[in-house]
């Protein structure tokens, strides 16, 4: 199995990559002297994942939503009564694992013992258990958890921005699924959902720490089956018009002041790698040069009370969705709505001044570079950048090939004020 290294000059830093016989790509992420250890190992499959080709197969299986998470949930549980979790609590491990719309990843971070974690991560990531017993008694808990996040106001205002801006693509479905939705999972769905989608050509397996390449994979051998290699999982691309859903969606519960979040989607999806990467870029840089802490924009706002420092903007670009959101906390979140469109409808007319571009880059640029800080912060980045097809070590030095044209062509297609969003969440 041949090692290769890629390396930046200018970070000092460098990525070791193996890609294994039974198709798992594995990345070590070098730290020499660093005393924490953090893996993560993830397969490209998430809430969005609802219709799929299994390979072999010549028909679409359509799944009920929420199994992703629900899966998840299930993993932790062996046989015999155990459950992964305590196994790492006796190594002195701390362990989680996340669903996303796109992935779903297990995890530890350790400062000894690191390579007795890895091959418990292997070992229960690639031996479900699943019985009717537990997967019933799983329902009512993920379905209390369901329940708490209808009542999240965090969490609805994104939920319902997603709602109003989306018509057909499944990002718009809360990632756990519904009390309904759940209620049709069973043993023979979630082995198959798991035979599909943790097959190791679909997966990624993340190291950042003091790490001895050899020796984690030597861990890999031990637990990861060759045969189990499917390769990759036909997903049908899903057909989503141009315009929203609806303008404005509203919802009341427990805040002390009105929540909001204003929406743009984006319909060019299919791409993928340094397309893709550009085009988040793009999208950074203008929502830092007009909404950023450092903006002229932001500090009016600010200093005539119409919006606080919980006022933020983000982009999540992938293969199968995209969108931006801006907002946070305001008395009136219908005067900040106006306000950012007037504020983008502006740097449309009359482009981004070359010194606030300028400062976004390096904005961006220093954001990276603290990336390489923290073993966690870069496994979590890292392993999102290998499934869209980006190379992680050379995302900072991709944010000065982005030209003021791109920019500007993303600025006038992503940011269409005609076709954005406002959800509110007001006081019950």
């Amino acid at each position: 199995m041949e090692i290769k290294c890629q390396k930046n000059e200018r970070l000092q830093e460098e990525m070791l990559y193996a890609k294994h016989d039974s198709g798992l790509s594995v990345y070590v992420f070098p730290k020499k002297g660093f005393s924490k250890y953090y893996a993560i190992y993830g397969t490209e499959y998430g809430s969005v994942d609802r219709v799929f080709q299994v390979p072999g197969e010549t028909e679409m299986t359509t799944v009920p939503d929420g199994i992703a998470h629900y899966l998840e949930h299930k993993m932790f549980e062996e046989e015999g009564g155990g459950n992964a979790f305590d196994r790492f609590a006796a190594t002195g491990a701390s362990s989680n694992a996340f669903t996303s719309f796109d992935m779903t990843a297990y995890l530890f971070t350790c400062t000894n013992r690191f390579y007795e974690n890895l091959e418990i991560l292997l070992d229960f990531v690639n031996h479900p258990y699943f019985t009717d017993e537990n997967v019933a008694k799983e329902q009512g808990i993920i379905g209390q958890e369901i329940k708490m996040y209808e009542d999240d106001p965090e969490w609805r205002v994104f939920f319902n921005t997603l709602t109003a801006m989306f018509h057909n693509n499944p990002v718009k479905i809360d990632i756990a699924g519904t009390v309904e939705s759940i209620s049709h999972i069973t043993p023979k769905v979630l082995y198959q959902c798991y035979n599909t989608f943790y097959n190791p050509a679909n997966m990624v397996l993340v190291l950042v720490g003091d790490v001895d390449m050899e020796r984690a994979l030597q861990c890999v051998d031990k637990y990861v089956d060759v045969s189990r290699n499917l390769g990759k999982i036909a997903r049908p691309q899903v057909e989503e018009p141009q315009e929203r859903v609806q303008e404005y969606i509203e919802q009341k519960l427990t805040v002390s002041q009105p929540m909001f979040r204003i929406g743009f989607k984006d319909n060019q999806m299919a791409v993928s790698g340094d397309a893709m990467l550009k085009k988040e870029i793009a999208t950074e840089l203008i929502l830092e040069t007009a909404f950023g802490k450092t903006s002229d924009f932001y500090m009016e706002l600010y200093e005539t009370g119409l919006i606080d420092n919980t006022f933020d903007a983000e982009t999540d670009i992938t293969k199968a969705y995209g969108f931006s959101l801006i907002g946070g906390e305001s008395k009136d979140p219908q005067a900040v709505y106006e306000k950012v469109k007037e504020r983008l409808r502006s740097l449309q007319n009359n482009g981004i001044p070359a010194e606030e571009l300028s400062r976004a880059r390096k904005v961006l640029k220093s954001g990276n570079i603290r990336i390489f800080n923290n073993v966690e912060s870069m496994g979590n980045a890292f392993i999102r950048h290998i499934f869209a097809g980006y190379q992680p070590l050379m995302v900072g030095d991709m944010v000065d090939s982005v030209t003021e044209e791109e920019v500007a062509l993303r600025l006038k297609e992503h940011f269409d004020t005609e076709n954005s969003v406002l959800s509110v969440i007001r006081p019950a």
